[in-house]
């Protein structure tokens, strides 16, 4: 990365995680951030296609898990072994300032698979239901990009690996969503 940008990062994510640091975020990013804070939204989606689409939900529900296998096997597996770029709160430059809100972890930092798979998600629920239901496109990006800053914020990622990760994300759920659509192309939200 280049020194301009890896500085940029760094002073980026040191405004986040220290400027920005109150009690209300102190209490709320890290629960954001857990899978079980999710847990219902996903038995939601789960039970709203199959009661909804019958048939067709079955098909949205696969297609969401390919989309999120995808997102998470490219961000987590692939990427981040190609690149190795420590977490801030593992970086020996970062040490003095960083304000680490939860356990660092083991693994490399760059591209951050919670903003890969929470923006797949998104952009894939977005293309199929956007034309039924317009809020969806916008609750679908907070609600990603909620979890994303929430990963700079407790002291686990820098912004441009959450950057990176919504882009690939977004690209990923794009692609799944496209893929619905050319094998169903008569899907009908009045199933």
């Amino acid at each position: 990365m280049p020194d301009y940008l890896l500085h940029l990062d760094r002073q980026l994510f040191h405004f986040i995680n220290h400027d920005l640091g109150n009690a209300f975020f102190d209490w709320l990013m890290p629960v954001l951030r857990n899978p079980p804070t999710w847990i219902p939204l996903y038995i939601f989606i789960f039970v709203f296609c199959l009661w909804r689409y019958k048939k067709q939900g079955i098909i949205i529900i696969v297609l969401l898990a390919l989309t999120f296998a995808v997102a998470d096997f490219g961000s987590a597996t692939v990427i981040k072994s190609l690149y190795k770029r420590v977490r801030p709160c593992n970086d020996p430059a970062m040490a003095a300032t960083i304000v680490s809100r939860i356990g660092c972890g083991t693994g490399y930092s760059f591209p951050s698979a919670h903003a890969s798979n929470h923006f797949a998600m998104a952009m894939f629920l977005s293309m199929i239901f956007y034309r039924r239901y317009k809020w969806v496109l916008p609750a679908a990006i907070l609600w990603a990009a909620a979890i994303s800053f929430a990963q700079v914020y407790v002291g686990v990622h820098y912004p441009v690996d959450v950057t990176t990760g919504a882009i690939y994300g977004t690209l990923v759920g794009l692609l799944f969503g496209w893929i619905f659509w050319k094998t169903n192309p008569t899907f009908s939200y009045e199933a």
